[in-house]
């Protein structure tokens, strides 16, 4: 068994053995916002594209998904899917519009689009506005496992973020994500290989859409309401700073650096209030200065230095 191998199952016995230790539900919300910023990775650290509006991908999902099970009463699996699949046809819509444009001029469409959506769930009567969508039922899984004891929510959103990590580390390390990493480094050679690159830009665009959606509706489940925070642009702050803390472009990054940030969150809400804003703003400073390839990064960089591996 390769060491990667043995890392991934030590994690995994590790995440199962988890909840008989902490609190289940904060590290069902460590899962939905790791699952957020490995989908926002996957646009980011491997294709080179900066979005400012995935908060509208994790907005919309939410949405969709209390709406599915509280009103229509679908199953819970079902609901994940609807709010997936709005997302991703959100991402396609946006991203359709944001790739004709690159640098910080791509960041500002999809802000402003984001931030319009956001008007519009302010407005729409099925979102609650202020109020948010609060009541949503977790219902069972197929009947069989009743999802509001915690232990048993904890395992499948447990499994959710297993499958959505497996697909993005999937899709990192197929041809197609050879060719988004060629992308990124030098797109005009990308281009003069033949290769059709709005095509594939907008394929992750959709693909981490629809991701950063899976960990909107799942969120929803958890916590049984949808708010317009979870559409606001501060959330797509956020999953920019857990990239960057983590590690763009390196697969556990996102992870670590979401798991360090709701984590502080939890600690310091009801300690310091309000500055918790100001903290994780001193945070992302100190990282793009100290340790500008993040805390996996740097560590990846460190262990190649100590064993002569400068790749």
């Amino acid at each position: 068994m390769s060491r990667t191998a043995f890392g991934y199952l030590a994690a995994f016995l590790l995440l199962l053995a988890a909840p008989f230790a902490l609190y289940p539900v904060l590290l069902m919300k460590v899962l939905c916002f790791a699952l957020f910023a490995c989908a926002f990775n996957l646009l980011l650290g491997y294709t080179g594209l900066l979005s400012f509006g995935h908060a509208a991908f994790f907005g919309v999902a939410a949405y969709i998904a209390g709406h599915a099970l509280k009103v229509w009463g679908v199953p819970a699996p079902l609901g994940l899917l609807l709010g997936s699949a709005a997302a991703a046809a959100l991402g396609w819509v946006i991203g359709s519009l944001a790739i004709r444009r690159q640098g910080i001029y791509f960041a500002m469409i999809t802000l402003a689009l984001a931030q319009m959506l956001y008007f519009v769930f302010v407005q729409m009567p099925f979102t609650g506005a202020e109020d948010g969508l609060q009541g949503v039922p977790r219902g069972s899984l197929f009947g069989l496992v009743d999802l509001d004891e915690d232990l048993n929510l904890y395992y499948f959103v447990l499994a959710v973020f297993i499958f959505g990590f497996w697909l993005i580390h999937r899709t990192i390390h197929s041809p197609f994500g050879q060719i988004l990493k060629a992308i990124r480094e030098n797109e005009a050679r990308a281009v003069s290989l033949g290769y059709d690159v709005a095509k594939y830009k907008l394929l992750a665009f959709v693909i981490s859409a629809g991701l950063a959606g899976l960990a909107g509706a799942t969120k929803v489940l958890v916590f049984k309401f949808a708010t317009l925070t979870d559409a606001h642009w501060n959330t797509s702050g956020e999953v920019v700073l857990m990239t960057l803390l983590g590690g763009m472009g390196t697969v556990l990054g996102p992870v670590v650096g979401a798991s360090i940030i709701v984590l502080l969150q939890d600690e310091l809400a009801d300690k310091v209030g309000s500055l918790v804003t100001v903290i994780m703003g001193v945070i992302f400073v100190v990282c793009v200065l100290a340790f500008r390839r993040g805390i996996v990064g740097e560590l990846r960089a460190l262990h190649g230095r100590l064993t002569g591996n400068r790749r």
